[in-house]
């Protein structure tokens, strides 16, 4: 079966096409995205303005066409926390649905956490024990614990990078009060969401998945040996803590010159490095893993587990 996954993100369309077979890995063939950014298309009142919609239904349509080409079975599409809590949420569904032919599955935050974490739950396997899960997306943030394929917590946070950069890091570069703020907003939000996790047993392995966090990894991180091609790509506390006052003071056209700082990335980066930080500091987390699979993947494999045919 050939799936495309079509990914409307807060920052991103991104279409993901994969061969793809019940209790068989998933094989990435194509891909397409573009970049949207959607947060700044936010009125007041919470609309998504009609430039933003335009915007949708041009990348939209585009995916669409190109899932057409690359001979998909089934298109499996959703959106995330931009149109899910935008107050014309529903017109844009419509108006996508009807000018494009796509019919966008809008996820609720709990299913974000607990879809992605069932993408690293597989990736890591049985013999990773208990999983802690931190995903930074461009609205929101995930969390999930467990130990099982479904989480014994999952939760959404309203921290995504592209969120955070918009409502406190108006300036490019951000100023030294600026970051300290939404450290300090990051904060306050964390320190509710930790408590469902504290008496749970600790984990084994600390998780963190999604764009922004690898691309803090490859400028922060290391790379450890793993078996065969699978290198471990290890974050921890300090590196990022170490690298973030620096990246602040940089502007967001020169950040793609750093390692792992794509184009699509450069203007929210500061933001998702001042909450992950705030984030593996809310758990006591010194370190984390990177995984290589997250959301999109996760869609996937529930579709495969469904397969009957």
């Amino acid at each position: 079966m050939r799936l495309g996954v079509l990914d409307v993100g807060s920052n991103t369309v991104h279409l993901l096409v994969v061969d793809a077979h019940r209790g068989a890995r998933p094989i990435p063939m194509t891909s397409q995205k573009s970049v949207l950014r959607l947060m700044r298309y936010l009125d007041g009142d919470g609309s998504i303005r009609p430039e933003g919609v335009d915007a949708i239904l041009t990348a939209v349509g585009e995916a669409s066409d190109a899932a057409r080409r690359a001979g998909i079975d089934e298109l499996l599409a959703f959106a995330t926390s931009a149109i899910r809590e935008a107050s014309n949420g529903e017109e844009v569904l419509a108006r996508v649905a009807a000018e494009t032919g796509v019919e966008l599955d809008v996820l609720s935050g709990d299913d974000e956490a607990s879809l992605t974490y069932l993408a690293v739950r597989r990736w890591y396997g049985w013999s990773a024990g208990r999983i802690l899960l931190l995903d930074i997306g461009g609205g929101s943030l995930e969390l999930a614990q467990g130990i099982d394929e479904v989480p014994d917590v999952a939760r959404s946070l309203p921290l995504g990078a592209g969120r955070s950069t918009i409502e406190f890091l108006p300036d490019d570069p951000p100023s030294a009060d600026q970051v300290a703020n939404l450290r300090g907003h990051a904060r306050a939000i964390l320190a509710e969401a930790v408590a469902p996790v504290r008496d749970l047993p600790a984990p084994e392995h600390v998780v963190g998945s999604s764009k922004t966090i690898r691309s803090l990894a490859r400028l922060a991180g290391t790379v450890e040996e793993g078996v065969g091609a699978s290198d471990r790509s290890i974050l921890t506390r300090h590196g990022l803590d170490d690298w973030t006052p620096r990246l602040a003071k940089i502007p967001s056209d020169a950040r793609p010159a750093l390692p792992g700082i794509t184009a699509d990335r450069t203007f929210q980066i500061v933001a998702g490095a001042v909450v992950l930080s705030e984030a593996m500091r809310a758990f006591g987390v010194d370190e984390l893993e990177v995984s290589p699979w997250a959301l999109r993947e996760g869609l996937i494999l529930r579709r495969l587990d469904r397969f009957t045919a």
